[in-house]
């Protein structure tokens, strides 16, 4: 990324390469080259000759969830921790950050912050900026961290935002509209919570733009939680816990139809002082088949596997899409040996490049053969086989 770097202490390989024209990206492609670059502990960090599975070996706090994070960020959006954008630089370096890899052997796409520019994301595709909510068109990126292995006891917010990561490693677009959506909400909310009465055409407008964003989103969501729902279904119930899914949409899930509802609902609104129609309000229901109990109700083993067997479920649906990317970090630490010997079987199955951490190597044995293996310490990579 040719340009982010100019006002810092940034090398240009952090974030070059110009060059080529966008090409059809073959579906195997994968990751390779990644650089990390003043990104949280690592100062310089390079990964080389990548394979299909790749192992980061380490201690708690040497960084490999690190390495994972940097490359969530091929993805629109916040990345799997969720920070915000200061809390990605090297604390001793001037607030800037470079994350880039090449994608197959003609395309190197990257992104990162500029020192001059702390609030602001780039992203670059051979050295052309675009928006970051179009990165989903170039990688699809998936991940199952330990964190959210509360995701079925968390509100409803945090469900909406996983299935709406899910829609859009299958449906680029997705972003853009969640993006529009969020913005015509938080304006129209502002409004509503104005003292003075809004003006009625401003909030027609307002309306308009949410109703059709809104509407974009559920109906992704929709087809999202319908695939997911196939797919699942298609699964036994052994060795992981086989959830079903059942979407249910905060509002109605046509633009004119929603645009009715939010307009009719201004006065009830109003009083709140926040909108109560509309895909901010969407659940993703989840129970355990064979038991018919409520996720959040069943242990946290089968809530784990339950987890696992919709991220595999998903990562099977992007077979035919663009490159993809999956990320699980901690996975097999919980996990007896029937489950990880399933586990990378259905890995093996899919057309995703696999990232892994873990502790110790043992977990890992029945891949160790197949994978890139890398021990991190202290910010640093060292390559092992």
């Amino acid at each position: 990324m040719r340009n982010i770097g100019e006002n810092s202490q940034l090398s240009a390989d952090a974030f070059c390469v110009t060059g080529a024209p966008r090409r059809t990206i073959a579906r195997t492609m994968a990751l390779d080259r990644i650089t990390l670059t003043t990104f949280r502990n690592h100062g310089a960090t390079r990964l080389a000759d990548t394979a299909r599975f790749n192992l980061l070996i380490g201690e708690n706090g040497a960084g490999k969830t690190n390495v994972l994070e940097a490359l969530s960020l091929f993805a629109p959006g916040r990345g799997l921790r969720r920070a915000g954008l200061a809390e990605m630089p090297e604390q001793q370096g001037d607030g800037s950050f470079a994350v880039s890899a090449d994608l197959g052997s003609e395309i190197r796409i990257g992104t990162g912050v500029r020192a001059d520019r702390p609030g602001r994301r780039i992203a670059q595709v051979n050295g052309a900026d675009l928006p970051a909510v179009r990165l989903g068109e170039w990688l699809s990126v998936g991940w199952l961290t330990p964190a959210m292995d509360r995701l079925f006891a968390e509100g409803a917010g945090a469900r909406r935002r996983f299935l709406d990561r899910l829609a859009l490693a299958l449906e680029p677009g997705h972003a853009r509209h969640a993006a529009r959506l969020e913005g015509a909400l938080r304006e129209r909310n502002r409004l509503l919570a104005d003292p003075a009465e809004p003006d009625p055409q401003w909030l027609d407008a307002i309306e308009a733009q949410l109703a059709e964003a809104g509407a974009a989103v559920s109906q992704a969501r929709a087809r999202t939680a319908a695939q997911l729902g196939s797919a699942l279904a298609a699964l036994p119930d052994a060795p992981f816990a086989r959830p079903e899914l059942d979407y249910r949409p905060g509002g109605p899930a046509s633009a004119p139809d929603l645009a009715a509802a939010l307009a009719a609902g201004r006065r009830r609104d109003r009083a709140a002082q926040r909108t109560l129609t509309g895909p901010h309000r969407d659940e993703l229901g989840v129970t355990m088949a064979g038991k018919g109990q409520a996720a959040a109700e069943c242990s946290t083993g089968e809530q784990k596997a339950m987890l696992i067997a919709i991220t595999l479920a998903h990562a099977g649906l992007l077979d035919g899409a663009r490159p993809s990317l999956l990320l699980l970090d901690e996975v097999a630490a919980h996990l007896d040996p029937v489950r990880r010997t399933a586990l990378f079987d259905r890995l093996r199955g899919g057309a995703a490049q696999v990232w892994l951490t873990g502790t110790e190597l043992p977990p890992f044995e029945p891949i160790a053969g197949e994978a890139a293996i890398w021990r991190v310490a202290d910010g640093t990579v060292e390559r092992l086989s």
